[in-house]
């Protein structure tokens, strides 16, 4: 099978089944916020600001080892994207909105040269902003997150929408038990090694909006930002995970599976595309140690 079309099989039932896991943490009104359609939660009071963004129907809590780890060094702004992880749903453009919120809060909170820190979906709309405003940010970590669907690259501009109308009507069809289902799947087959985990995580994913996971879905797969690649004019790092035993199997080895990522983001001219080994979509909990490494080293070198 070919890397794209396992890729394909491998990453499109996540998003059918992406959830929120961990509890936020306690709500003050210094620190917690809102910014168009953005909750914010600072953290630290020093250095180079970072704005971390969750994926698709996660929120805050994917980030909770990250924070740990950068908040003394750093500022932190952590974003949960209206109608996940609790937070209320609102109308669309959904995926626009989010853009034009994290515009804001940069512009709002002044701050100065901002790291984009994005998983999944929030590397794609990192890297979006990126596109159209590297005057104001410092650089972009990707965390599997691509300018546009992985084997929808070949789908021309004018398809686009009728196969985000399939996304979103299949998504939408979903019974809430369905839904449940399909989560623990993914957890358990595309989000993270560990059993325990995976279900501890998928238990919590009903606090996401299933209808603005299907909205939030249908808007990416009806994009393609790849046009626009060179345009991101800061250092970008592309995060990619590889567990052996999903890919050794169809002979995808790590360096295929990167190879297929750098294909993707071509055009960026600051582009590094590395692999964290042993660990799956949701990589910051399977391998925090090798996640954090990363994201130190890439930091030292733009700050």
């Amino acid at each position: 099978m070919h890397i794209k079309h396992y890729i394909t099989a491998f990453l499109v039932s996540a998003t059918c089944l992406f959830g929120s896991a961990l509890p936020s943490h306690a709500a003050d009104t210094d620190n917690h916020f809102q910014v168009g359609s953005l909750h914010v939660e600072r953290h630290g009071k020093q250095g180079t600001p970072i704005v971390l963004i969750p994926g698709l129907a996660s929120g805050a809590w994917v980030w909770e080892d990250t924070v740990k780890q950068l908040e003394k060094n750093h500022t932190l702004y952590v974003v949960t994207l209206a109608g996940f992880d609790g937070q209320p749903a609102t109308e669309g453009p959904l995926f626009e909105k989010a853009k034009t919120s994290l515009l804001e809060l940069i512009q709002q909170q002044k701050l100065d040269k901002p790291v984009l820190l994005g998983h999944s979906m929030g590397g794609t709309l990192a890297i979006w902003l990126a596109q159209q405003h590297s005057e104001l940010i410092r650089g972009v970590i990707a965390v599997d997150g691509l300018p546009v669907f992985p084997g929808t690259e070949h789908t021309p501009a004018d398809q686009r929408p009728a196969l985000a109308a399939r996304f979103k009507t299949q998504m939408t069809a979903q019974t809430p038990e369905i839904f449940a289902a399909r989560q623990l799947q993914y957890m358990r087959t595309i989000g993270v090694i560990d059993e325990q985990l995976a279900q501890k995580l998928a238990v919590q994913t009903g606090k996401s909006d299933p209808a603005a996971t299907a909205d939030y879905v249908s808007e990416i797969v009806s994009l393609d930002l790849r046009k626009d690649m060179a345009k991101v004019l800061v250092p970008l790092l592309e995060i990619s995970p590889y567990y052996t035993a999903d890919f050794a199997v169809r002979n995808i080895s790590l360096e295929a599976k990167n190879a297929y990522y750098q294909s993707l983001l071509q055009g960026a001219p600051k582009l590094q595309v590395i692999a964290i080994n042993n660990a799956r979509h949701f990589m910051m909990f399977d391998q925090p140690q090798a996640f954090n490494e990363a994201i130190s080293n890439f930091l030292k070198a733009v700050e």
